[in-house]
């Protein structure tokens, strides 16, 4: 089924924001200071290269062979601390709203579990049922998984890959499911959130319903945020223009594979078409797949010269070089799952060079370009990764 197009300028009563929550008026203070707060144009600059942790300390590949994949529970209270230990700017989280209107923290659309085990031979095997997160209560979705309740059981937790396999949600250091209130809460305070407001791409969503989820989530934001950095992201084309609608205090990026993938909306399918959705929304940047960015380098010169921040996820953001790469080019930050090793790199490849130069009276253009590579070697090699992200 296809995204439903919302015509934003049609949306009734965008502005009804509950007006008795001063917090919601407020910029934290390293948007002030550092200034990435939202200008009198709703315009929205970057002052350094964010590190971002991905779902906290990084997502979690169940058939993985590499263990970082599997170390700590994603998006988890336990995860985004975990992260918070390294010089990281923001965690990234996946936002979902229960039936009984709690934003909840969980990437995938349904939980799956197994429920009447029964022992045959020497393994117990039961029916594996999968339930869609939107459709639980908070205390029906909060019973799946570790319990903090000392000596409660909760239920078992299993997961569906890409390739249709449903394997036990097994790694190294579990924790409990958590609330965005909790983790606003729980989380160390000069950490920023990326508040990734999740949608099934598969349901047609009526403008009301995204209203109303929307405003349930940034009711709590306006309740917990304080001074905590907030950056709003999603893939939903027609979510991501009406939370800039409903709030003007925060940045909201539009969420892309770059043409990685080909959806129904075309508004999905690439860098070109990311572009005017940001722009006839008033958002302030695009969040893409690192590939669709070095598939298409040309893209960036016309993202900056649209006055848009550009951050980029995907597997290729746990490679340094790749990383600083992407400084290189003018991408302003990147989504990774190895916290540890990414943010030590940058700061080796990218802080401490950049601050040398500084010190030495270069300008920031000057010393990026001092940083791996002459600007004719750049122009070679934005040239050749398309051919090498194609093959």
């Amino acid at each position: 089924m296809a995204l439903k197009a919302v015509n934003v300028t049609d949306v009734p009563n965008l502005d009804q924001v509950p007006e008795n929550n001063a917090s919601l008026s407020l910029y934290s203070s390293l948007f002030s200071s550092e200034g990435l707060e939202l200008n009198s144009e709703a315009t929205f600059k970057v002052p350094k290269f964010l590190v971002i942790g991905h779902r906290g300390h990084g997502m979690n590949i169940l058939q993985s062979t590499d263990s970082r994949m599997k170390a700590i529970k994603e998006n988890t209270i336990l995860s985004f601390n975990s992260a918070a230990k390294f010089p990281i700017d923001f965690i990234e989280f996946d936002v979902q709203v229960t039936k009984d209107d709690c934003p909840v923290i969980f990437h995938d659309d349904f939980i799956f579990s197994e429920e009447n085990l029964v022992k045959i031979k020497f393994l117990f095997q039961g029916t594996v049922f999968e339930k869609r997160v939107t459709e639980l209560s908070l205390e029906e979705f909060l019973c799946f998984g570790p319990q903090r309740e000392a000596g409660k059981q909760g239920k078992s937790l299993l997961r569906k890959t890409k390739d249709g396999k449903i394997l036990n949600w097994n790694v190294e250091t579990d924790d409990s499911f958590c609330t965005l209130a909790e983790t606003f809460q729980k989380v160390d305070p000069s950490l920023g959130f990326n508040i990734e407001l999740k949608f099934d791409d598969h349901i047609v969503y009526q403008q009301d319903h995204l209203i109303h989820v929307l405003q349930v989530i940034l009711q709590v934001v306006s309740e917990y945020a304080k001074d905590r950095p907030i950056i709003f992201s999603s893939f939903h084309p027609d979510a991501a223009q009406l939370v800039r609608k409903l709030q003007n205090t925060y940045p909201v990026f539009f969420l892309t594979n770059g043409g990685t993938q080909v959806y129904y909306d075309v508004r999905r399918n690439s860098l070109e078409e990311a572009i005017k959705v940001c722009m006839e929304g008033g958002l302030q940047g695009i969040v893409s797949e690192v590939k669709g960015v070095f598939g298409n380098p040309g893209a960036v010169p016309r993202i900056k010269e649209s006055k848009l921040s550009l951050l980029t996820y995907g597997k290729l953001n746990n490679v340094p070089e790749a990383v600083c790469m992407q400084h290189l080019m003018g991408i302003d930050g990147v989504i990774v799952d190895f916290v540890q090793e990414i943010s030590h790199a940058v700061d080796d490849m990218i802080v401490k060079p950049l601050n040398e130069g500084l010190r030495e009276g270069d300008d920031e253009t000057e010393t990026k370009s001092k940083l791996q590579f002459s600007q004719q070697e750049l122009s070679f090699l934005l040239k050749l990764i398309p051919e090498l992200i194609h093959h």
